[in-house]
């Protein structure tokens, strides 16, 4: 049977508080390559410790993926969703679709959830849906193409590299084309919004009401991380961050219990396993483990 989004909103660690400390999810890193450059982002694949987006241990391929995601909940209840988050974008990676498919035949009850910049959210839109995706996040930084110029490099699209304005119209037309097609298609909607302070700060707000107004369930403003051109930027404080969520509130409900997630986070959102930890002790057993850990 079909769950409503209702039932799965309820069960959703991301898309409600309520949920974030009972229900568990899972992030597949199986999706390395990346179709634009934002001036924030610095991926490093191979980075046990650090936590934050664009970060994994490795790279699986379907098959790897799929088998972590049953060692995992062999040995964890109340995971609810399975994410694909990167370290690159989801969408220009064909093993995203590949994992999705596997993951929905084996554990049909589980969410799948995918994380995106939106650039190809339209062209794949159907492809999400065969696949069995009932919720996405959408990167939205921008809503005009002189910001979006001012945090993106460069662009991959159809086979082009583009660069400068053109760039950016193509990205932020086909990011907000490609919201309005997941509302259509009956997706769940979250929409993540790096907040940089002097960029994009004065535009939140704009992006907040055309994404409310297009029917997204919930948006999450993200404190930038500062590294890569913007590490001369400061982080916004608490203070900033919670003023920005309370201005944005009316236009649409606002998450604030993101912790930034690695792209190979698993657990609750507070605890984040190691998941090289989890598969040694399905391997060895929990006892011998404890004894070579401690």
């Amino acid at each position: 049977m079909t769950r409503s989004n209702a039932d799965i909103l309820s069960t959703h660690p991301c898309f409600n508080v309520k949920a974030h400390g009972t229900f568990g999810r899972i992030h597949l890193p199986v999706a390395p390559a990346c179709n634009i450059q934002c001036r924030y982002c610095e991926r490093k694949y191979d980075c046990a410790n650090e936590s934050r987006p664009g970060v994994t241990s490795s790279v699986l391929d379907p098959v790897e993926a799929v088998e972590r995601v049953e060692t995992f909940l062999e040995r964890n209840s109340g995971v609810s969703v399975v994410g694909i988050a990167g370290p690159g974008d989801p969408l220009a990676n064909e093993a995203t679709f590949e994992t999705l498919r596997q993951v929905h035949r084996k554990f049909p009850a589980l969410t799948l959830c995918v994380s995106t910049n939106g650039l190809l959210l339209s062209d794949r839109i159907g492809d999400l849906m065969h696949a069995g995706v009932r919720s996405i996040t959408i990167t939205i930084n921008a809503a005009s193409p002189a910001t979006a110029e001012r945090v993106y490099d460069w662009v991959l699209y159809r086979g082009r590299r583009m660069t400068g304005i053109q760039a950016a119209e193509t990205l932020v037309r086909n990011q907000w084309q490609g919201l309005i097609n997941a509302v259509e298609a009956g997706l769940l909607v979250k929409v993540n919004s790096v907040y940089l302070p002097g960029v994009n700060d004065e535009e939140l707000i704009r992006i907040a009401k055309l994404a409310g107004s297009f029917g997204a369930d919930i948006m999450n403003v993200l404190p930038l991380i500062p590294q890569a051109q913007f590490r001369h930027l400061s982080r916004p404080s608490y203070d900033m961050l919670h003023a920005k969520r309370a201005e944005l509130r009316p236009f649409i409900s606002q998450m604030s219990h993101c912790r930034q997630c690695r792209a190979d986070a698993c657990g609750t959102l507070g605890e984040d396993k190691d998941m090289d930890t989890e598969l040694l002790l399905a391997r060895i057993g929990e006892e011998y483990a404890d004894s070579i850990l401690c």
